[in-house]
């Protein structure tokens, strides 16, 4: 799939963000089609997560657009928030590489809260999409069991429940495997190729070069805060045509 020829869920145009002196991102724009799934991939502190956040103004820009289906939910230009925040994150879904689960709360009660809160469903049609959606994610059987009954991998997927609880136009995926332990990646990592798999747009920050490869349909490569370059997968990942993801993927292969 390419966002030439469908239509644009996700637009961004120009991004910039600054701490202070130090500029992380320095203008990275990107279009994202319906249905898609970008990758973004790149070396630790490139600003990936800068980025991601950046989308649903977890991080606000210094500078630059963001617009959803057309309609502009951001502008670094307009001294008034073209959209409110809670609007926005109404439609553009965020898993966090840390769980932040309420611990006091069971699995049904972390999915359900939000659509009480934010959409004003009744307490069972909230526990009724809950279950359903810790269902899509294997977890109906633990549904009433606290966090801290719940290993990394199965926090992480009622975590993804939760986000998807709110029916978002875009899910981000800011590395939602790096804390978690190498044998219990695999079942986060099958939830989110499923969910490409079934047209949810997506961007999924990762450093799981194989995920990207079978389940994005391009790849995005920042360092230093700049795109680098956009892609097909195999094309980057196989045959670079810039030096700096050369040498990032030769370091992924152990190769330096």
């Amino acid at each position: 799939m390419t966002a030439t020829n469908t239509e644009i869920a996700l637009s961004a145009r120009t991004i910039k963000k600054s701490y202070g002196d130090k500029e992380i991102l320095h203008g990275i724009s990107i279009d994202v089609a319906k249905g898609e799934h970008i990758a973004i991939i790149g070396p630790s502190g490139s600003g990936k997560s800068t980025f991601i956040r950046c989308l649903n103004l977890l991080e606000v820009p210094n500078h630059g657009e963001i617009e959803l289906a057309g309609e502009r939910v951001f502008d670094s230009a307009s001294k008034t928030p073209v959209a409110s925040v809670r609007a926005l994150r109404k439609r553009v879904g965020m898993v966090f590489q840390s769980f932040n689960l309420f611990a006091t709360h069971t699995a049904l009660e972390n999915v359900s809260l939000a659509p009480r809160r934010v959409l004003g469903l009744s307490k069972e049609e909230a526990e009724a999409r809950a279950e359903k959606l810790l269902d899509r994610v294997g977890l109906k059987a633990h549904m009433h069991k606290h966090p801290s009954q719940l290993s990394g991998g199965q926090q992480q997927r009622v975590a993804i429940a939760r986000a998807l609880a709110l029916d978002p136009d875009v899910m981000l995926f800011d590395e939602p495997t790096s804390a978690i332990d190498p044998e219990m990646r695999v079942e986060v990592l099958k939830v989110m190729k499923e969910l490409a798999e079934g047209g949810m747009t997506m961007l999924t920050v990762t450093h799981e070069i194989q995920f990207a490869r079978e389940a994005a349909d391009r790849l995005m490569f920042i360092a230093d805060g700049e795109l680098v370059a956009m892609g097909e997968p195999a094309q980057l990942l196989d045959d670079p045509a810039h030096e700096r993801i050369r040498r990032f993927v030769s370091a992924i292969n152990g190769e330096i």
